[in-house]
């Protein structure tokens, strides 16, 4: 893992980061489109050191990986802010990592299955009472775009991680009327 210049924010916890990395439910695919940024924001798993994510087999995002597979997918969570009495010291408590790879598309039809049963098992935990199967991944079509689901690897060539954690006491919190905080 690559480090990170501001050292004292830096996380080196690989067990920290994958647990956070696990259950982060939205992160952000940074992308280059010709000479232009583009970031869409996914769901996502990270399941044994991969990150992957879906969408519609079409589109500008599958555009621009087939032209440029190179990627930077983002997670981040704020905490809050975290108060001091001198104001430049007031801070805001988070985690964030950032995974520096290529995405592939995945055409295993095994692997496809499995990846989309762990993105239902992280956001509908338990909905549905049986597993997903491999005929159902083969025959879906998307309602809204009309073409095939396709999921995407990305093995990490890199990661940094960077976090602020919460200080209890010193969280700053919002009190209304009555006192009652919010």
């Amino acid at each position: 893992m690559n480090s990170v210049r501001y050292k004292i924010r830096e996380c080196r916890d690989q067990e920290k980061i994958e647990c956070f990395l696990h259950q982060a439910r939205i992160g952000y695919l940074g992308l280059v489109d010709g000479s232009l940024p583009y970031v869409v924001p996914l769901n996502y798993v990270w399941a044994e050191e991969k990150l992957y994510f879906h969408g519609a087999g079409d589109g500008r995002r599958n555009h621009v990986m087939s032209e440029n597979p190179e990627v930077c997918f983002t997670v981040c969570e704020e905490y809050g802010t975290i108060t001091d009495p001198v104001p430049a010291k007031t801070d805001t408590a988070y985690m964030s990592v950032m995974v520096f790879g290529q995405a592939e598309p995945i055409t295993d039809l095994d692997e496809a299955t499995h990846v989309l049963q762990e993105m239902i098992n992280k956001y509908v935990p338990d909905y549905y009472n049986r597993p997903l199967s491999k005929q159902h991944v083969d025959k879906y079509r998307s309602a809204v775009f009309g073409g095939p689901v396709q999921v995407y690897r990305v093995i990490p060539h890199h990661m940094t991680a960077k976090e602020s954690p919460i200080e209890a006491e010193k969280m700053y919190r919002t009190v209304m009327n009555g006192g009652r905080e919010i």
